[in-house]
């Protein structure tokens, strides 16, 4: 295959991992990160990016970090039988809900540009609703769990972006301007406001069409689908291996809503293995959206993940070849110390160890939920 010769250009191929091994390096990936949590009361896992506010990491990344990394401890198979990764995951909790009263989180402050507040609400959100789905609640926190899940759904829908709809991180200047909305940061929000009604909690339908049909408006006949759009995108397929994260996001978030089909989910996931090959020359690399095709390296275990949600939302026959690939992939860039990352910042370890281990466990770990 053309992508096992790529992948022979740049590094030593690797055999696909048997589901042992596989299991194992979850398991060891898992223990890794609750080594890394860090911060005041070791109740954090901060993203780290070139993005600084203050020369300090935002706060939005600092509690986004935490809630994707306390998520896949959560969901790894064996939690219920490790002491530390609770008492991790549990302060973890803490550190979220706290959250709520940070200045920098607030929707009565936000001003639009490059801000990752919305981000923040999002994943937040997303890790509360979990522990609730898990029925993994720490006891002690339950109270200000319910209080903090609902401020960050209710911050989420008010982050809207204006007229457009959708969601976007880089915005332009004043929270009531119109804006283009990210085919990038869209399809995760649409999945946290499913997950909330799924679970009994209040969601503006209003909000979810709007921003589906935001998201329709990225996206190109042939899949391809915009960073941002404020109108129907248009752009060359030529630029697809750019968009792949986008791509099998964008789909499985439409899919859930019944607004594509299994052809276009098939042929998102089909652009990510073929093209994961561009994805891969950018991870872990310095700069961010790099020409040819603008691609950075934090698409990489984003664009992981989605693909491996996209692929159980097709038909039970074409998944297990799917998932092997896509399994044999993610084993190509498992680090020497059991860890995956996709950024030069060692503490972003942590972060892609956690996308790694959902993406691999996706079909046990994630069934996500639908809007109807």
């Amino acid at each position: 295959m053309i992508i096992s010769l790529c992948v022979a250009l740049l590094f030593i191929v690797r055999p696909a991992p048997t589901a042992e091994q596989l299991a194992q390096a979850v398991q060891g990936a898992v223990d890794s990160m609750v080594l890394m949590q860090e911060g005041p009361s070791r109740g954090e896992w901060p993203y780290e990016g070139v993005y600084r506010v203050g020369g300090k990491i935002p706060f939005g990344y600092r509690i986004g970090g935490t809630a994707i990394v306390a998520e896949a401890i959560l969901r790894a198979p064996g939690y219920a039988d490790h002491p530390e990764r609770q008492d991790a995951v549990r302060r973890a909790t803490q550190f979220v809900c706290s959250g709520i009263t940070e200045p920098l989180l607030q929707v009565s402050t936000y001003e639009g540009g490059y801000d990752v507040r919305a981000w923040a609400s999002c994943y937040g959100a997303r890790f509360l609703l979990a522990l609730e789905e898990y029925k993994a609640v720490p006891p002690e926190l339950a109270g200000e769990v319910k209080q903090a899940l609902g401020w960050y759904l209710s911050a989420l829908q008010q982050f809207e972006i204006p007229v457009t709809g959708g969601w976007n991180y880089a915005r332009d200047a004043g929270a009531e301007t119109p804006s283009a909305t990210s085919g990038f940061m869209t399809p995760v929000c649409l999945q946290t406001l499913y997950q909330a009604k799924a679970q009994g909690y209040p969601v503006d339908s209003a909000v979810v069409t709007r921003a589906l049909e935001a998201l329709a408006r990225c996206r190109t006949p042939d899949g391809n689908v915009a960073y941002s759009a404020m109108k129907q995108a248009r752009m060359q397929s030529k630029m697809i291996p750019g968009a792949v994260g986008r791509m099998v996001a964008s789909e499985a978030a439409l899919a859930l809503a019944g607004r594509t089909d299994n052809a276009q989910v098939s042929r998102a996931v089909q652009a990510f293995i073929d093209y994961w090959i561009e994805l891969e020359r950018r991870r872990a690399k310095n700069g961010t959206h790099t020409p040819p095709y603008g691609v950075a390296p934090y698409y990489f275990w984003f664009a992981h993940y989605h693909a491996a949600q996209a692929v159980e939302l097709l038909p039970a026959h074409d998944r297990p070849a799917l998932r092997a690939r896509l399994n044999w992939l993610l084993w190509q860039t498992r680090a020497a110390d059991g860890t995956w990352n996709d950024r030069v910042f060692p503490r972003s370890a942590a972060y892609g160890s956690a996308m790694a281990v959902m993406s691999a466990t996706m079909p046990e770990s994630f069934p996500p939920k639908s809007w109807n």
